[in-house]
């Protein structure tokens, strides 16, 4: 979590959002686990049968597909609800246990849940999941699998100026232009300013053609979600950001507890493991600009990397 930004899933719980080609994190690394995350899922299937679902965004169906093929891959009966929705809808089919499994991601949901909540790190956003989230529900694993904000550059312009994370533009912002979508000027140039010390020549609204404009040089700096394929397509690199200013939200399967088992919670744990932020990235390329089938780019994951 995004892949102009998806308005029916634009739920105001991230600053994370992206075209309909690329991903949105249902509004919205490092590696860690959830905290808790072993005693989410301590009950057998409900009915026989884990119901995955997905919001109706392409990131979030490559990610359903690959959790749901893995589960059956463990011999667990399968039912894929994908294309549902934005969260509010989600959230309560989880809740009422007509779904089962859904990729979320946890920073997304946490604002969700609890708006005013400060949590930046993966630990941090998954310690405050376990206290907010109702008894029913729980959170497994996270993945090192973001989708989030990112300040990302053209490759010939990290080479020139040795950038690797924002702290690194600190002695060139002001000669930079920054672009992003509208509302990011607002939420972020004072953010910008007292963290990393930042001020940027000029900020440009780029909306949806951020990537596009890095390319062409209109802009130096821009806000490009971290699995946006034309990461890969064009060569962008996200810089690190180790003060935190952009928030975890890492993929993290959320679950009705009494509708998963220890066989589908393994399984579930074991793909998280495995997925990384610029593995997604790859894969949403082959789904949002080579349109391939979402369910068969899974399969050729689960294959590579499937848990054994």
């Amino acid at each position: 979590m995004l892949l102009g930004t998806l308005a029916a899933l634009a739920l105001g719980a991230t600053a994370c959002g992206s075209s309909a080609d690329s991903s949105n994190p249902l509004g919205g690394g490092s590696s860690a686990s959830a905290s808790g995350a072993g005693s989410a899922a301590t009950g057998g299937s409900s009915g026989g049968t884990v119901v995955v679902g997905s919001a109706n965004f392409p990131e979030n169906v490559l990610l359903g597909s690959i959790y749901s093929q893995a589960l059956k891959a463990k011999g667990v009966k399968v039912e894929e609800k994908f294309n549902i929705g934005s969260r509010e809808v989600l959230y309560g089919q989880l809740q009422s246990g007509n779904l089962t499994v859904l990729p979320e991601y946890n920073g997304a949901l946490l604002a969700y849940l609890d708006a005013k909540n400060t949590a930046v790190t993966t630990q941090d956003v998954n310690a405050a999941l376990t206290t907010t989230l109702p008894a029913a529900l729980g959170i497994l694993d996270s993945s090192p699998a973001e989708d989030k904000d990112s300040l990302s550059v053209t490759q010939e312009t990290a080479d020139k100026y040795n950038l690797k994370s924002i702290a690194d533009l600190t002695a060139k912002a002001g000669e930079f232009t920054i672009g992003g979508p509208p509302e990011f000027k607002t939420r972020r140039e004072q953010q910008l300013k007292d963290v990393y010390g930042l001020t940027f020549k000029e900020w440009k609204p780029t909306a949806d053609t951020t990537a596009n404009a890095l390319k062409d040089g209109s802009i130096q700096v821009g806000n490009v979600f971290t699995t946006d394929p034309k990461i890969v397509q064009y060569k962008l690199v996200p810089l690190s950001d180790p003060k935190n200013v952009f928030g975890a939200q890492n993929v993290t399967p959320l679950v009705n507890k009494a509708g998963v088992d220890a066989t589908a919670t393994a399984a579930l744990n074991a793909v998280s493991a495995k997925l990384d932020t610029a593995g997604l990235t790859g894969l949403m390329k082959r789904v949002s600009v080579d349109k391939e089938d979402p369910s068969a780019v899974a399969k050729d994951w689960l294959k590579a990397n499937g848990p054994g």
